[in-house]
């Protein structure tokens, strides 16, 4: 009898391909499809800051940070306060250091270990990234290892439109081309590796309304695909209503500008020049409080000293590029050149340098240790928006789909088809969440699945 046409089939060409790797490595036959046609710049993989947050690693240990995957599960705990699938933020806070290892060494991308700044929630220094800390150069780093592997066939623009099964068990999969013409392959394997459902405008406004009038800035082909087939299958789905936002997307741009430029010490100021919120609440929970404010709109207010530190950023450099920066030498031109009232900037400024020197309390209740602002002074208008969802189908420690709490054999989900570890809402979201559950799912997936393959 002839055997299935592939291993796994990949409904993804995103953080997927991680497991298209690792299951080739492992012997497996693979299938990527990808319904863009032009995923390389446009799925959330490309367009994030390529932080792969993982504890216990050896580029930890070179720079001497104390860490583990339970004091990960611990800032996982504290930040979504006990709501995250715990389950499955412990597989992965324990496979993030194995992935980051298998990414230098099997498949050869040049990680190191941030240091210069920390994201709010870590209480640790654990992201791992690339040179120019930008999604497009690892994603590009995955596709040529995956188009250079005999196991492995990417084909793009080719959608996922079914996932077929035989007494409950994958058995292959429909896809299709953009003209409508279809194709049966057969598999035991699949994993929904397509996203969320940020680009369909009636889910967000039913699921997350807070952020729905909020500009989207992730891949366009995130229309909930995963949801919609694993649904059709029976299976469980949860914390629809979670979602990473952001509020430093640049409105000129429409590039993200980085957290990094507030964590270093920057302010942001709303329409009216004031401050309105503790600027280290996080960058997703902020996007919320940002798209309330008049105009749902606002400046971030840095100096040439953060320029030059967040200048490591490909993102960043972009805006500069851009003429997105605003710069002035005193606080009241500053004020006129951004349009708000140049009594109020003076005085937040000065009264964020007393604080952030330590000579009196933060207004809004910031306590980090950080950079006082000093003139010349640089300003960067700012919209909040929605990056991508943290909710979908509910999936085990190995990225097996569940239906009434049982795996479905051969069906899984990775990135944002699957539930993440972010909790409910926006504030349960620590930098890299979005990456690791698209990279660690997938990885987790691969092994399963090979462990069936070479059984």
């Amino acid at each position: 009898m002839d055997g299935p046409d592939f291993d796994l089939v990949v409904a993804g060409a995103g953080g997927g391909l991680v497991a298209a790797l690792r299951a080739a490595e492992l012997g497996a036959n693979v299938l990527v499809v990808d319904a863009d046609e032009h995923f390389q710049r446009g799925n959330n993989t490309s367009m994030c800051t390529a932080m792969i947050p993982a504890a216990g690693t050896r580029w930890q240990q070179a720079a001497g940070v104390a860490d583990s995957p339970d004091r990960f599960l611990d800032d996982i705990d504290r930040k979504t306060a006990g709501t995250a699938d715990r389950r499955l933020a412990r597989a992965l806070a324990e496979a993030g250091a194995p992935l980051v290892t298998w990414l230098a060494d099997a498949q050869g991308l040049d990680l190191e270990l941030v240091t210069d700044f920390r994201y709010p929630g870590h209480s640790a220094d654990r992201c791992h990234t690339i040179p120019g800390r930008h999604g497009s150069r690892l994603l590009r780093h995955l596709v040529e290892r995956a188009r250079a592997h005999p196991r492995i066939e990417l084909i793009a623009p080719m959608a996922l439109r079914e996932v077929r099964t035989t007494d409950g068990r994958v058995t292959g999969v429909e896809i299709a081309t953009p003209d409508g013409n279809t194709e049966h392959v057969t598999a035991p394997a699949v994993l929904l590796a397509t996203n969320g459902f940020g680009a369909d405008s009636d889910l967000v406004h039913r699921w997350i309304p807070e952020i729905a009038e909020a500009h989207y800035h992730g891949g366009q082909f995130s229309r909930g695909d995963a949801l919609r087939i694993g649904r059709d299958l029976g299976a469980d789905s949860a914390f629809l209503d979670a979602y990473q936002g952001h509020a430093a997307l640049s409105s000129r741009s429409q590039t993200l500008i980085g957290w990094a430029t507030v964590v270093h010490g920057g302010v942001i100021v709303d329409n009216t020049g004031r401050r309105f919120a503790p600027e280290t609440t996080g960058y997703s929970e902020f996007a919320a409080i940002l798209a309330a404010r008049p105009g749902s709109s606002g400046w971030i207010v840095i100096d040439e000293h953060i320029e030059a530190l967040c200048s490591v950023f490909d993102d960043f450099r972009t805006v500069a590029e851009s003429g997105s920066l605003v710069r002035a030498d005193t606080a009241a031109e500053l004020a006129e050149r951004i349009g708000v009232p140049a009594d109020a900037l003076e005085d937040e400024l000065a009264a964020a340098q007393r604080a952030a020197v330590g000579t009196e309390p933060d207004r809004q209740g910031r306590t980090d240790a950080r950079h006082p602002l000093t003139s010349p002074y640089i300003a960067i208008a700012i919209t909040p928006a929605l990056f991508h969802t943290q909710g979908g189908l509910v999936v085990d420690e190995h990225a097996r789909v569940l239906a009434d709490g049982s795996p479905i054999p051969g069906l899984y989900a990775s990135g944002g088809a699957a539930i993440g570890i972010s909790g409910h809402g926006a504030g349960g979201y620590l930098a890299g969440n979005g990456l690791i559950t698209a990279l660690g799912l997938a990885f987790l997936a691969a092994e399963h699945v090979s462990s069936a393959v070479t059984a």
